[in-house]
């Protein structure tokens, strides 16, 4: 479903509430795209559930079985339910700015659950493995400045603890000359996170080698042609490496931020200062990491201590 199809008033009030998560939000792109299309997807339901396109006022009248029907709908759909958990995160910010803003008021959202998540734990690669990463990250790439980008890229990711988003956001502006740099997080968040010599030697090395001479606001990694280089892109170069190497289907760009913070961990770094680095607003996501270091823990006891075989 897309917003021509869509009734004049409840067009209008996506439109604000794009407007809104972005400006009063401070909501990225990425997740203002993501808040669209699970509305999009829920208005596709309700146009085929009531046999015709809501508007606003149709929208206010939906009951708890209405909403009941669509979260059983993504079930034998087969959506996992961390999508659906985002989905109704989504449906409610939705209405809540609905009400807010005056156009209407629905309490029938308020009788639903959040889907119970499984606990997921992040899946880092061993510093050995990581370090070979960062070893052949250029390896399939002909152009020498694109096999410096993409080690640049790589060595960024793991010294520093990025987001794959959060590096290629980076402009020339950004690139560090000194012992730190300031990232730009999700909801717009600044922090300072600290930088190894290691991992400002491989930016300039290929920031001089690059053809397209960044400065200013121009993006730091950029592509073959000189647009900002994309994330599905990183990912590509990260398949084709994990498959040099024979490492899981884990071995992505991200799981260079979960090593970064586990081998940080494991090395005696408490959570708090973890917590900051990475730019998480709780501490109980960077708790997850510690479930991490203890499974490798009991790894090593059952494998060594002599009452353990």
């Amino acid at each position: 479903m897309t917003a021509i199809n869509l009734p004049a008033d409840l067009r209008a009030a996506i439109a604000d509430w794009r407007q809104w998560l972005v400006s009063e939000r401070r909501a990225s792109p990425h997740t203002s795209d993501n808040y669209l299309a699970d509305l999009y997807a829920f208005l596709g339901f309700v146009t085929g559930h009531q046999g015709q396109c809501p508007d606003l006022t149709a929208l206010m009248t939906l009951g708890p079985r209405d909403f009941r029907s669509w979260l059983a709908r993504r079930t034998m759909d087969g959506m996992a339910k961390t999508s659906t958990a985002r989905a109704l995160s989504s449906l409610r910010n939705f209405y809540r700015f609905l009400d807010r803003s005056g156009r209407g008021h629905n309490a029938a959202l308020t009788t639903l659950r959040n889907p119970k998540l499984p606990q997921s734990v992040p899946k880092p690669l061993a510093p050995a493995d990581a370090l070979a990463v960062l070893d052949n990250a250029g390896a399939f790439q002909d152009e020498p400045w694109l096999a410096k980008r993409n080690i640049a890229l790589f060595t960024l990711l793991y010294g520093c603890g990025l987001r794959i988003a959060e590096a290629l956001d980076l402009n020339a502006c950004d690139r560090p000359t000194g012992d730190t740099l300031v990232v730009t997080g999700k909801g717009n968040k600044q922090r300072l996170v600290p930088v190894l010599p290691v991992v400002r030697d491989a930016i300039n090395d290929y920031l001089a080698a690059c053809p397209y001479a960044p400065d200013g606001m121009d993006p730091i990694f950029v592509g073959a042609r000189g647009k900002r280089l994309v994330a599905q892109v990183a990912q590509r170069e990260m398949r084709r490496i994990r498959a040099l190497l024979n490492l899981p289907d884990t071995a992505t760009p991200h799981a260079m931020r979960h090593s970064f913070a586990t081998h940080l961990l494991a090395g005696g770094g408490d959570l708090r200062t973890i917590q900051d680095l990475l730019g998480h607003a709780s501490l109980s996501t960077t708790q997850r990491y510690t479930a991490v270091d203890s499974n490798h823990l009991m790894a090593v006891y059952n494998g060594t201590h002599p009452r353990a075989r």
